[in-house]
């Protein structure tokens, strides 16, 4: 990666092994794609309520040369779950993302177009 990591921790308490956490999945990600120029996680707790628990949201924001590509997710529960997903997600756009630029995509031929039909009576 060409610019460091951002991490952004909302309405929760920030700890050592979340933030671990993130920097791992991110190296994997530049692993895929050297070119990333930035990459930003943001991780929050949405809403507390003593009834439903805990609900968490990781946003994650990847930028690559010409394009920006972002993952949310969240979960109830477990922030380590929604973090998962999020970068799983990146992982799957990373990769599209590389394959378009290799020309690895599959496309649609172009119908063939035809000459315009000439009458019978007016032919040279």
């Amino acid at each position: 990666m060409q610019v460091p990591l951002q991490i952004t921790v909302r309405d929760m308490p920030h700890s050592e092994a979340l933030d671990a956490r993130i920097r791992d999945k991110a190296a994997k990600l530049s692993e895929f794609d050297p070119n990333i120029t930035s990459c930003r996680v943001t991780v929050e707790e949405s809403r507390k309520h003593h009834r439903q628990g805990r609900h968490f949201q990781v946003v994650v924001d990847v930028r690559v040369p010409g394009k920006e590509l972002v993952a949310n997710r969240s979960h109830d529960e477990d922030v380590y779950v929604a973090l998962r997903d999020a970068f799983d997600a990146m992982k799957r756009q990373v990769e599209e993302n590389l394959r378009v630029k290799r020309g690895f995509v599959k496309t649609h031929a172009a119908a063939p177009q035809s000459a315009p039909e000439v009458p019978q009576g007016e032919a040279e």
